[in-house]
């Protein structure tokens, strides 16, 4: 089997012309650098034209998965993250001693007449 002389091995049906740079308009844009907590830079781009409020104070560091922020020299705080609470955790928070005692009280007492043992 003969090799070579297929020119269009390896490219995109309508790629166009080989090495051409000109692909269409770029859009003006900006880069915003953020910082983590450990000293990573990541750069984001965005619109030219886009309002600044529009632009997040913070990301998520692809690097460290920490939060970055705009200010190099105050890198945001990793969020304290809270344990897993449990439902009986949760009533408790809602509930006094008492406040379950008489409600546990209401239930039995219910459930004593359904049965009719009271």
């Amino acid at each position: 089997m003969a090799t070579g002389g297929n020119a269009i091995r390896g490219t995109r049906v309508g790629a166009g012309p080989m090495g051409e740079q000109d692909h269409g308009h770029h859009a003006d844009r900006v880069a915003i650098s953020y910082w983590d907590a450990l000293g990573n830079e990541t750069v984001r781009y965005f619109a030219a034209g886009i309002a600044d409020e529009e632009i997040p104070e913070v990301i998520d560091s692809p690097h460290s998965g920490l939060p970055a922020g705009r200010d190099k020299a105050n890198p945001p705080a990793v969020a304290k993250t809270e344990p897993y609470k449990t439902h009986l955790a949760y009533v408790k928070e809602r509930r006094t001693d008492d406040e379950a005692a008489q409600l546990l009280d209401d239930a039995l007492q219910q459930l004593r007449e359904r049965r009719g043992l009271n």
